[in-house]
């Protein structure tokens, strides 16, 4: 059997809504209209968002479990590939970051699409210091390693970011509450850009409350930095809402914390989350 020639293929990672199809980009569509196949952790899911915008093209499972024995064989046979996610962008939390260790190996070009994503608009909408901050994707479900992410958070003087399901929510946030004090700022972001969107902003206490019960969709959990290990003696956050209630501006307060020995673009942040929190 001759060799494949793989010079001039392309993996095309391509962003799709997270809820509000309208989030589809003409690009992406663009690209899902020209490849010649579009490889998918889920067919059926895959199928009807496909079926949506009237493309039609063969589509290959390639999710968690059938990645590494199936990936090289559709990267062999198709010359343009077109990888989704269930939502969102590929390469975060889901098979596309393996896909793309794969072709590059094969010498094989990844171009990856802006577009749609649960991370971002979490973060925004949480009034939480954003600057800089700590994605962790899925945590473990169990074990000494899930602990230490876990211990990790709490101890962290960055915001950190986490995605979780619906059903082990109010179990982590219990997990965090443990580690972090009941008092830790947090928010979680459910539903985003659907008809139930939700964004909780307030204590890990308060969401444990808030979300007793059934909890539905897809959850970004948002978690406010340690600043006790920026400075044991400081409370850099109570210090910010201090000044925000003293009328302060965002350069102000930032100059202050900054004074108190805070970091310049974390006092920036805190000095943001302040004043939103006392308008």
């Amino acid at each position: 059997m001759s060799e494949i020639k793989l010079e001039g293929r392309i993996v095309h990672l391509v962003p799709t809504p997270i809820g509000n199809l309208g989030d589809m980009t003409l690009r992406g569509l663009e690209v899902l209209r020209n490849a010649d196949c579009v490889a998918c952790e889920d067919t059926r899911h895959s199928g009807r968002l496909l079926q949506h915008f009237a493309i039609h093209k063969p589509l290959e499972r390639l999710d968690a479990h059938t990645i590494h024995e199936r990936a090289r064989g559709i990267l062999e046979k198709y010359p343009r590939v077109a990888f989704v996610s269930d939502a969102g962008s590929p390469g975060l939390s889901d098979p596309g970051a393996e896909l793309v260790a794969i072709a590059l190996e094969m010498g094989i070009r990844i171009e990856a699409l802006p577009g749609a994503n649960a991370l971002i608009p979490a973060i925004t909408l949480a009034n939480l210091p954003n600057g800089r901050f700590t994605f962790h994707g899925f945590l473990p479900r169990s074990g000494r390693e899930r602990r230490e992410r876990l211990e990790e958070i709490s101890s962290a003087n960055l915001t950190s970011v986490l995605y979780e399901s619906p059903h082990r929510l109010v179990d982590t946030l219990g997990e965090l509450q443990t580690l972090c004090g009941t008092e830790r700022l947090c928010a979680v972001a459910r539903e985003l850009s659907k008809l139930h969107e939700e964004v909780f902003r307030g204590t890990l206490g308060m969401a444990i409350q808030h979300f007793q019960g059934e909890v539905r969709g897809e959850i970004v959990l948002v978690i406010a930095p340690n600043t006790a290990t920026l400075e044991p003696s400081i409370d850099y956050v109570a210090k910010a809402l201090e000044f925000a209630k003293a009328g302060l501006r965002a350069k102000e307060i930032r100059a202050k914390l900054q004074q108190l020995g805070l970091e310049r673009n974390a006092a920036y942040d805190l000095a943001l989350s302040a004043i939103g929190q006392t308008t």
